[in-house]
């Protein structure tokens, strides 16, 4: 009975971890990992990171296949950003053990702190941004409700943009799309809601290449269930959070993304100062 108590909690934690993380373009992989870590604390990091990694791959995967219906993802940039972030996820999946994790750590949870508080102030005028040039690659996306896009953005900042993130998506197990949507409306000027599709196709891309490399290591395999279960409620809370994302406004995306980062850079910090 207690193990069917658990599988439900499972279950429900996916589905809400599904619904924000569609939500936002970030995967839910940084809801994940802190509630996971609580319910099982003695598992061994590396199992628990490719748990969080496996259910953002079906959190992203779902939440693209609802976007892709709804036309957002800018496909052919989502394919070369994924492109990049194979390398970097691979990379990320092999050098925990070589990078001083408390030194990582310190800077990286710093750096997601104040590129939060920035992206909460600054949500408003990223959102009302709009750059008329002919610098880099020229996008023009038609919605299937009939919105139109346009918007010009550099090639090779997205492509190192994308290196780095599926770097951190594959390393920490919280999926890059914290990262990615900041970078694709403040940096690439990607209208929100074309971001928070096209990071998802991304992620994808990145969460998978980095579950694969787990599954051959093998460190999946004394969690399969568990990560069935939460995978379960993270593919049905997906194609609510992009159902719900026609009726929320940009400011609010690029506010919960705010957040989102600054729980994961808060939440980081303090295991850092615990284990000092």
């Amino acid at each position: 009975m207690h193990f069917e108590l658990l599988d439900i909690l499972l279950v429900l934690i996916g589905l809400f971890a599904g619904i924000f993380g569609t939500l936002i373009g970030a995967g839910g992989g940084f809801i994940l990992m802190p509630i996971l870590i609580f319910i099982w604390p003695d598992k061994n990091r590396e199992i628990i990171t490719s748990v969080s990694l496996a259910v953002v791959f079906v959190n992203a995967f779902s939440g693209t296949t609802a976007y892709m219906k709804m036309k957002r993802v800018d496909i052919k940039s989502g394919l070369i950003f994924s492109a990049a972030t194979i390398p970097g996820a691979l990379i990320g999946a092999h050098t925990t053990q070589f990078v001083p994790k408390h030194v990582f750590d310190l800077i990286f949870g710093s750096l997601m702190v104040l590129v939060s508080v920035f992206l909460f102030i600054r949500s408003t005028r990223l959102v009302d941004k709009i750059i008329r040039n002919d610098k880099g690659v020229y996008r023009h996306i038609i919605e299937s409700d009939g919105t139109e896009h346009k918007f010009n953005f550099q090639v090779g900042t997205g492509i190192v943009a994308s290196l780095f993130i599926g770097y951190i998506s594959s390393f920490f197990g919280i999926g890059g799309g914290i990262i990615h949507v900041p970078v694709l409306v403040g940096l690439l000027n990607f209208p929100v809601h074309i971001a928070t599709a096209t990071s998802h196709f991304t992620l994808a891309v990145s969460a998978l290449t980095g579950t694969i490399e787990h599954i051959m290591e093998g460190t999946l395999d004394t969690m399969v269930w568990q990560t069935v279960f939460i995978s379960i409620g993270v593919f049905i809370g997906a194609k609510i959070g992009a159902r719900l994302s026609k009726k929320v406004h940009d400011s609010f995306i690029i506010r919960g993304a705010a957040i989102a980062i600054a729980i994961v850079g808060v939440r980081i910090l303090i295991i850092n100062f615990i284990k000092i």
